[in-house]
């Protein structure tokens, strides 16, 4: 999932989007989800599904995949 936190950074900002909305909507904690932008952690498929719902993106986008 190389780049995967700056194409997830990228999609959230478009939708216009906080982090804690996000974190709210992923019904995690925000330091979860920051994680993710930073690239310390890479949310399991079932959170990026989830993710590529809220987000409407794909998840071959989000991967870089397409």
């Amino acid at each position: 999932m190389s780049n995967f936190h700056i194409r997830l950074l990228a999609a959230r900002k478009a939708a216009n989007l906080t982090q804690k909305e996000m974190a709210e909507k992923l019904n995690i904690n925000r330091s979860t989800y920051t994680y993710y932008e930073t690239g310390h952690t890479q949310p399991n498929p079932e959170s990026l599904a989830k993710i590529c719902q809220i987000l409407r993106v794909s998840a071959d986008s989000l991967l870089g995949l397409g």
